[in-house]
């Protein structure tokens, strides 16, 4: 925790305008909620004005953990949470989204994060409560052609 909290001011002193963590999902996993309090809040406390994202992995997870971690991200006010990284086991679904914004209701920023490659699928994830999309496919969704994404 102190050195993502560290991490995260080198990152704002370099000139970050936004924080993105991962949650601590072997501690969610294993029930230790309030540990993965403390973690999150302890970079959100390093962050200072600067708006942080909470990478939940949510490919990793059961509603019920997704849930619990919904919940702590309310209680400490982050600015978004975040489906995935990208890089790790599945991306965004619509039903997680769903459940995320159901949870963190319309206050706090949900990012839809991995999977995002086509306009329907960008504009299925706004739809079920996304505030902002991650996706390596920007100029296939922007430019609605299917051939730019299948490059990435």
């Amino acid at each position: 925790s102190a050195a993502k909290a560290h991490e995260a001011k080198l990152a704002i002193q370099a000139g970050a305008r936004e924080i993105d963590m991962v949650l601590n999902i072997g501690w969610l996993k294993d029930g230790l909620l309030d540990r993965v309090r403390d973690d999150i809040a302890q970079v959100l406390e390093a962050c200072g004005t600067i708006p942080l994202k909470v990478i939940l992995e949510t490919g990793l997870l059961n509603d019920e953990q997704k849930t619990q971690a919904c919940v702590i991200c309310r209680g400490l006010n982050v600015a978004f949470v975040k489906t995935s990284t990208g890089f790790g086991h599945g991306g965004a679904t619509l039903e997680d989204v769903r459940l995320m914004r159901d949870v963190v209701g319309p206050v706090i920023g949900v990012k839809a994060s991995g999977g995002v490659r086509d306009v329907a699928t960008a504009l299925a994830m706004i739809e079920a409560g996304a505030t902002r999309l991650g996706s390596s496919a920007g100029i296939a969704i922007v430019s609605g052609d299917a051939s730019v994404a299948s490059a990435y």
